[in-house]
């Protein structure tokens, strides 16, 4: 945070500026009474808020309901409530300026985020790119080395509530003083007997957040346990509100609406779509099927045998590499040999003599790998660009997860006639604003890796390929949302590149056929995820998929399965949605 961009926003009284020029002049001044009245400024800084600060220093520009959402919660909820937004429009951004706000105003300087596991490097990348924000996770290397002793030692944490909740990080938690709590995805404490809603319950806190689109999913109850957190006895005793607020064999309908209303609007907002009035145009997926060429298939499926044979091994202690290079080198065959083959070089060396036969396997996969001449995903593609109208209304952004893919595909382009932007994390920061104003003013191709789906804003673009897609479908839903949102005007069309027997290919069907995911509004994905069964990382899931299936016919039936999952999933989540609606509907917005 930087206190001199806050300088140039604060208008002082005109008696103290004067008093200040005189000061910067070099005359005598009463110092005594500066010093007075510089106090009397900031106790008025601080003890109001009907001028925000936060607007003013962060990077972006929030929408006035975003503006007008924060404002309440400083000025009427005390920095105690739930921001229960409709998804998709920006809780973590009406978070991130009541938190700003008051780090601004020094109300605040201990602060714990709590969230899903997929959702920790989203947050801590928003505060940081949005509102200039260093948060420490507990994935970061210096904080794990720590151990239990380093929540005490970091004021500014992003964690997952998986991590936070156990033991020995739940203790050292609870022994914290925090000035500001924030959940994401709060519903997760629907329940007053699970261990997330205990945990969060013992916290010390002055102010809380609990951020959800979904408050209440299965019964009135979840809606009494969220408010109790925020304020205990607003909805009295849990025997009174049922016996007041709840209709007798029915614990879905609410009874005494009017007075239930407005016992919910001292500590909730809620802002929906329709009542906003932000309009997004349409957007569409079309699927590019390809056949990878003989050495590219036979290539990709000695990558998966090796995988799964060292997946095979007794775990931890016989294991040559670890889970997460193993996913990692599946997870680039999966892009393009090019991206491969450094990956199984580095993993020869670092086997080296220890295992000399694995290291052997993986420099001849490196070898066959090198050897490969021919892509056929870079020869759709090619034929794609040439399909596409170029013009400076018609730009393309052409996504890639790995910069050797992305090294190779600049080349190729500019082999074929044209010369794209590139953009990669590994550039300066100075030097990606530089590309993105270049390809906005003067390119129609932007390749780029995983880096420009990270708190850019391309809507100037409205065509994007996914050269290959992540496994996580949270960042294949980042990478539409950097094109389709506020400001775009025109249709989005996003083509995806599917190599037929891959496990891509596999997870790119079960995404579009099973819960048209490029149809979803932007935020929905996480909401369906979090209606799994299955609670491990989405990756983990895939990679376990993949290793206990021998054959690519394997491979589809259990992706098949995962994609009934996925539907079920989305349909829960339709149903709670419908629910809330019901139950909400336009009386918590902010404007209201």
């Amino acid at each position: 945070m930087k206190d001199e961009t806050v300088l140039y926003h604060i208008s002082l009284a005109p008696e103290n500026q004067a008093l200040l020029q005189r000061l910067a002049l070099g005359s005598s001044v009463d110092r005594p009474r500066l010093e007075l009245r510089l106090r009397a400024e900031e106790l008025s800084l601080v003890q109001g808020f009907d001028v925000l600060l936060a607007p003013h220093t962060v990077r972006f520009t929030p929408f006035p309901y975003q503006l007008e959402t924060a404002a309440a919660v400083l000025r009427r909820f005390r920095g105690r409530a739930i921001l229960g937004d409709e998804v998709g429009l920006g809780k973590t951004i009406e978070a991130g300026l009541v938190l700003k706000e008051y780090l601004l105003r020094g109300l605040v300087q201990r602060i714990l985020i709590v969230t899903p596991p997929a959702l920790v490097k989203q947050w801590q990348e928003e505060l940081a790119q949005k509102f200039g924000l260093d948060f420490t996770t507990h994935e970061d290397e210096a904080f794990r080395d720590r151990g239990a002793e380093a929540w005490a030692v970091y004021p500014q944490v992003i964690a997952s509530l998986a991590t936070a909740r156990r033991e020995p990080h739940s203790r050292a938690i609870r022994d914290v003083d925090y000035d500001l709590i924030i959940v994401d995805e709060a519903h997760h404490l629907k329940s007053r007997q699970t261990q997330g809603w205990q945990f969060v319950n013992d916290l010390k806190t002055r102010y809380v957040l609990l951020l959800t689109a979904t408050p209440v999913q299965n019964n009135l109850e979840e809606l009494y346990n969220l408010v109790t957190l925020l304020q205990p006895g607003q909805l009295k005793t849990s025997r009174d509100f049922k016996k007041e607020f709840v209709t007798r064999g029915d614990p879905r309908l609410p009874r005494n609406r009017l007075k239930l209303r407005e016992l919910l609007a001292d500590v909730m907002i809620r802002n929906t779509r329709a009542g906003v009035h932000l309009g997004l145009p349409k957007r569409q997926a079309v699927t590019v099927k390809l056949q990878l060429t003989p050495p590219e298939a036979a290539f990709y499926h000695e990558v998966g045998d090796f995988v799964r044979q060292t997946m095979a091994q007794t775990a931890g202690r016989s294991r040559t590499l670890s889970r997460l290079a193993l996913q990692t080198l599946l997870m680039e065959a999966g892009s393009s040999p090019f991206a491969t083959v450094p990956t199984l070089q580095r993993m020869a060396v670092s086997l080296g003599d220890a295992h000399p036969a694995h290291a052997a396997h993986l420099r001849e996969l490196a070898h066959a790998g090198r050897e490969i001449a021919d892509s056929a995903k870079a020869m759709a593609l090619l034929k794609l660009l040439h399909a596409l109208p170029p013009g400076p209304e018609d730009k393309v952004i052409i996504f890639s997860k790995y910069l050797e893919t992305l090294h190779y595909l600049t080349a190729l382009l500019r082999q074929a006639g044209w010369d794209p932007a590139v953009y990669h994390g590994s550039l300066p920061s100075p030097e990606k604003d530089a590309v993105i104003a270049d390809f906005h003013a003067n390119r129609w191709l932007l390749l780029c890796t995983e880096a420009a789906g990270e708190g850019r804003n391309l809507q100037f673009c409205h065509t994007m390929i996914n050269y290959d897609l992540p496994w996580n479908p949270l960042r294949i839903e980042q990478r539409v949302g950097r094109l389709h949102r506020i400001g775009q005007e025109h249709e989005v069309t996003i083509y995806n590149l599917a190599a037929q027997d891959t496990l891509e290919a596999e997870l790119l069907h079960i995404l579009d056929q099973k819960i048209s995911m490029f149809e979803l509004v932007i935020g929905e994905m996480d909401m369906i995820l979090g209606n799994l069964a299955d609670e491990r990382e989405f990756e983990d899931i895939l990679l376990d998929l993949y290793v206990q299936s021998p054959t690519p016919e394997d491979v589809k039936a259990r992706m098949a399965d995962l994609g009934e999952a996925l539907a079920q999933a989305r349909q829960v989540y339709l149903q709670t949605k419908a629910y809330d609606e019901t139950l909400f509907g336009e009386e918590f917005r902010v404007d209201r």
